[in-house]
């Protein structure tokens, strides 16, 4: 059989052989008697790695954002952030139905940031009518935005917005070492403008579960109480973190390979007929593209790849996202930019 080639989402990476080993041979305990010493080596990486006081491992990107913003704030309280924000457009609504924290939403700018005065607008005065301000969140690289990551020069400035009128910052960071990579700095130099953090293991990073949240270990204590409030109080986790920890130690730097990959398919896409792509829009793994009235629609043609191996995901009716990720070559690309040829035809 032909490979399938999968571009729906880096969601889809596989594990590598080092951490199908690693997870078979990994060293157990308790992890919500804080006894699993694979878990806790991995909160004590990631921390380091961040520059943080402390982390905490939860089952996925969702819950990290939910813990956070559960930990941050109360019933009736409210969060500033994107309308385009993953937290916002794609987890449930979990901050309002579990939390009942209001959503304050601000347009999110083409490259995935917020306004700078939209935000301090937004942010409320103490007014007995109004819930208050206490969190402003921010998503790094931002994945309905092109993958856009967002500088550090720009994370600055927002986390001394935040610290002037008393607010705290929280980022998605799911794709956090795509931005690292795309823009040649460290993590920590992204980290250190914001109160807390989470990044993913299981998308670019090609581990099968799991996330971290960083932060003030105070705060992390918290956040500890939180998980276990939501149902994510695992046991012998380390059979999980175990591959977190290889990802982290071998899997952060080709991700530049990704990027590569991204914009080889890129420019391929906007050079074939019915299609409308800017590919220098294109930063790091994620790539949006339209198509034209003449095209297919954005179901059809996913159809139309898939009998040809090819998935690809539609993003609305006329428009369809690509992700480049771990198990995608070079070759890959260019068999996938022939199947949207002969699909277009």
């Amino acid at each position: 059989m032909p490979k399938k080639i999968d571009l729906r989402s880096d969601t889809v990476t596989l594990p590598t052989p080092q951490m199908r080993a690693a997870m078979a041979n990994a060293e157990l305990g308790d992890d919500v008697f804080g006894e699993d010493p694979t878990v806790n080596r991995l909160e004590e990486m990631a921390a380091a790695r961040l520059k943080k006081d402390a982390a905490l491992f939860v089952a996925s990107g969702t819950m990290a954002n939910l813990v956070a913003l559960l930990t941050h704030c109360g019933r009736g309280d409210e969060v500033i952030l994107g309308d385009k924000a993953h937290t916002f457009v794609n987890e449930v609504g979990g901050m309002a139905a579990l939390g009942g924290i209001q959503p304050r939403t601000l347009p999110n700018q083409p490259d995935g940031t917020l306004a700078l005065d939209d935000i301090q607008t937004a942010i409320r005065g103490d007014n007995v009518h109004w819930p208050r301000t206490r969190l402003i969140a921010l998503e790094n690289t931002h994945n309905a935005c092109n993958g856009s990551p967002l500088a550090p020069t720009y994370m600055q400035a927002v986390y001394a917005l935040a610290q002037a009128r008393g607010v705290k910052v929280h980022t998605d960071g799911a794709r956090i070492f795509n931005a690292a990579i795309a823009l040649g700095a460290p993590a920590h130099a992204f980290a250190q403008f914001s109160d807390t953090l989470s990044f993913c293991l299981s998308k670019g990073l090609s581990a099968p579960v799991g996330s971290l949240l960083c932060g003030p270990r105070d705060f992390i204590a918290a956040a500890r109480r939180t998980r276990k409030m939501v149902g994510g109080g695992m046991r012998q986790a380390g059979v999980l973190a175990a591959a977190g920890i290889v990802a982290l130690e071998t899997m952060i730097e080709r991700l530049a390979d990704d990027h590569a990959n991204a914009q080889r398919l890129a420019e391929g896409l906007a050079d074939i007929p019915g299609i409308d792509l800017n590919p220098a829009r294109v930063k790091t793994n994620i790539i949006f593209f339209d198509l034209q009235s003449s095209a297919p629609t954005a179901a059809q043609l996913a159809e139309r790849l898939a009998r040809d191996g090819v998935l690809v995901g539609p993003a609305g009716a006329r428009r369809m996202r690509a992700v480049t990720h771990y198990g995608i070559e070079r070759a890959d690309i260019d068999a996938a930019l022939g199947a949207v040829k002969r699909a277009l035809m």
